[in-house]
């Protein structure tokens, strides 16, 4: 006979399972961005499936539209992140060059602001952000493939076993059958607003600056269009990062209708571009704040790298959309209090 009341055993049994379920989760640390990855392109085809699914089956469904998402997403991923890997490599490499430009740059600072060698010390910084960022071909090789195979694994049986799989997410939820539902409509509109929407203002932000930059005749106008597109995930700031210090520095080399061109094309159809498309998107799809945005980056970027630009938004709106639905749980029980009093 055991020495525990059944209470006791339940409430040992729920200590352990809390206890497994830390450690599960700290084991898997590395692949939460194979997690998160399966979520979103499960959010974003999932209507292919069901389309393709009616045409050629579940199993060829599943197979076709992972590779589709590895031919839109993967390959042009790490296709752009080693051309901007490659380059700042060879940037630094060039070093005469790189030290006249920054040297010219600290004389500038130096005499406006009175801080010599700020420009310096933050290239340093920003050259090594960039190759922490993107992933090289040996550094972490094993690792990015070992996230693309879970991540994929999931994705398939995810699509093949769909219905057993958002059957379990209903029972398992920690909200009402009707929240849960409304959070998967929120989780889908933000998803495809951050997504499709934010690559789209991303990728337009980028061809601008390349064209910007061929028509004053800047060196290398692809490259910084490249840097320019991921800069972009950041609303507003995000191209002028790249536009603006090259204004500047062709400006300190004499060169100033081609400084003042970049600059006007930066404030008056870069930025203001990114307002339009944004605000299409927000009317057709869904509302995601441009600070959501920039402070989900922020946070996404330690945590995931390059994948952080989407992943960090996309956290931040779930997590307040779950905000959301609990304070609308709150006032129904306040409300329902005050009414039996």
């Amino acid at each position: 006979m055991s020495v525990f009341s059944r209470k006791q055993r339940n409430n040992l049994v729920l200590i352990i399972i809390i206890l497994l379920a830390v450690l599960i989760f700290y084991s898997l640390k590395d692949l939460y961005s194979a997690f998160l990855g399966s979520i979103i392109l499960y959010t974003l085809f999932k209507p292919l499936y069901l389309y393709l699914k009616n045409k050629i089956g579940t199993v060829l469904s599943a197979l076709t539209i992972i590779f589709i998402s590895i031919v839109i997403f993967i390959i042009p991923f790490f296709t752009l992140s080693m051309m901007v890997v490659n380059k700042v490599t060879s940037i630094k490499q060039d070093q005469f060059r790189v030290k006249a430009i920054i040297s010219r740059l600290d004389d500038y600072v130096g005499l406006q602001l009175n801080q010599p060698k700020l420009v310096d010390s933050y290239m340093d910084k920003f050259s090594n952000f960039i190759q922490d960022l993107f992933p090289t071909v040996v550094g972490g090789a094993l690792g990015i493939f070992l996230v693309l195979v879970v991540m994929y694994f999931i994705l398939y049986f995810m699509f093949v076993q769909s219905e057993d799989f958002e059957a379990s997410l209903l029972k398992y939820a920690p909200l009402k059958e009707h929240h849960a539902k409304q959070f998967a409509v929120e989780l889908k509109n933000t998803t495809y607003s951050n997504i499709l929407g934010q690559g789209l203002i991303a990728f337009v932000q980028g061809m601008l600056v390349s064209i910007c930059f061929f028509i004053v005749g800047v060196d290398d106008a692809i490259f910084w269009g490249v840097i320019s597109f991921f800069l972009s995930f950041m609303p507003v700031i995000g191209a002028p990062l790249v536009t603006l210090p090259a204004a500047l520095i062709l400006f300190l080399d004499g060169q100033t209708w081609q400084a003042t061109f970049i600059t006007l094309f930066t404030l008056l159809v870069i930025i203001n571009i990114d307002n339009v498309i944004r605000f299409v998107i927000n009317k057709k799809i869904a509302d995601t704040h441009p600070i959501i945005t920039v402070i989900g980056v922020l946070i996404g970027l330690p945590l995931f790298g390059a994948v952080g630009l989407v992943f960090g938004p996309l956290l931040l709106s779930w997590f307040m959309h779950l905000v959301k639905i609990y304070e609308h749980d709150k006032t129904i029980q306040f409300k329902a209090v005050d009414d039996s009093k």
